[in-house]
């Protein structure tokens, strides 16, 4: 079976929009710290509920790379899917063609 430039170009779309994610994330987090710090004194919860939610960019974030590291390699397809569906909650206009590329490399996968 031939290689082809899909499951690959797929995987370095799902790495770049998990990266991304996972940096969001981190601001995020960042950002509900100092929040928490500057208005903490006037809405105690604030600064834990934006610090709180880092946990979605970053936990799409990580399965967007996992997954774009298994379509690199050709291995566990739907991984490799999961992960380029992720990779559409991160930033869609990378997610959406490495979800294409997955499916329309599926035979590639072992």
């Amino acid at each position: 079976m031939e290689n082809t430039w899909k499951p690959t170009t797929a995987g370095v779309l799902g790495i770049i929009a998990g990266a991304i994610g996972v940096l969001f994330g981190l601001i995020i987090a960042v950002a509900g710290g100092i929040l928490g710090g500057l208005l903490g004194a006037f809405i105690p919860f604030i600064g834990g509920a934006v610090a709180g939610l880092f946990a979605i960019p970053l936990i799409l974030g990580l399965v967007a790379i996992v997954g774009g590291a298994y379509a690199l390699k050709r291995r566990i397809w739907g991984l490799a899917l999961a992960g380029a569906i992720c990779a559409t909650f991160c930033v869609w206009f990378l997610g959406i063609p490495a979800i294409i590329f997955v499916i329309l490399g599926k035979s590639e996968f072992s």
